[in-house]
């Protein structure tokens, strides 16, 4: 399904909650608190500015007695997503956030990847994929990317661990033109990127990556996410616990003058192996 025709289905979404909120006799000062939500963000659902997660939708029809209307709906629109169904919700929440964190031990996160990066980690998950298949994933995450070049960006911290500075990924070459690229974001402060150093040792978070996003209109939520599955978490006593986390990798991490120059340094040393291959 094309982003048109996915735009075009949450706002029928939205205008049918608006029409069915309306008929139940509900303001959105009401629906929100039997959601345990904020009343902008019932707003912005009936406006397709922000797209529900699911266990959201499955609660809406039992407020509505909707008979699995909204579920369904919402089930549809997420299968049609070109992410990953338990990575669908969060590149949705990534579109509204104000403020991005994100921890990365082995790989460039997808918010700083190049379109030959990308492809190649594609390839390397999916050896047996068709040419479409690549395409799609790869537009699908450079489209999650453009968020950090609007006016309106969040504000967007990556702590990367010296590991995905070390790993040739597509080659000497093609890594030194993705280093070159994360400088380059760091440069423009679109991003501030820091790395924890191998000789830092164990650290706070060892077991895979984690993101963490913050709302206006709603709570701080958090995602962690292995090779063939992710968690959304939002219990408030689980997302400090990983807040806490990421401020000790913080702590790890070298200066963000010391980390951009040793960014720097591996694109140089890349590319000078690539010009002698």
């Amino acid at each position: 399904m094309s982003d048109t025709s996915q735009q075009l289905g949450w706002e029928f979404w939205g205008s049918e909650l608006k029409n069915r909120r309306e008929g139940a006799g509900l303001r959105q000062e009401e629906m929100a608190q039997q959601l345990f939500a904020s009343r902008t963000l019932i707003s912005r659902f009936e406006s397709a500015e922000r797209r529900p997660r699911l266990d959201m939708a499955i609660q809406i029809d039992q407020i509505l007695q909707t008979d699995g209307f909204f579920e369904r709906l919402c089930r549809k629109l997420l299968e049609a997503s070109p992410y990953a169904s338990y990575f669908a919700p969060v590149a949705e929440l990534e579109r509204v956030a104000t403020k991005i964190c994100e921890f990365a031990p082995t790989v460039v996160p997808g918010l700083l990847q190049t379109a030959e990066y990308a492809q190649e980690v594609t390839i390397a998950a999916n050896p047996f994929a068709s040419e479409e298949y690549v395409k799609e994933k790869v537009t699908s995450r450079l489209e999650r990317a453009h968020m950090l070049k609007d006016a309106t960006r969040p504000e967007y911290w990556a702590i990367l661990h010296e590991n995905v500075l070390r790993v040739p990924v597509g080659g000497p070459a093609a890594l030194a033109r993705q280093l070159d690229h994360i400088a380059a974001m760091i440069r423009e402060r679109k991003a501030l990127v820091t790395v924890i150093p191998c000789s830092a040792g164990a650290h706070a978070y060892m077991t895979g990556t984690l993101k963490l996003m913050e709302f206006e209109d709603a709570p701080p939520t958090a995602y962690t996410e292995t090779e063939f599955s992710g968690t959304l978490l939002d219990d408030p006593a689980v997302v400090k616990q990983a807040q806490r986390a990421y401020d000790l990798l913080r702590v790890a991490a070298l200066s963000p003058e010391a980390s951009l120059a040793l960014i720097e340094s591996a694109a140089e040393d890349y590319r000078r192996c690539a010009s002698t291959t």
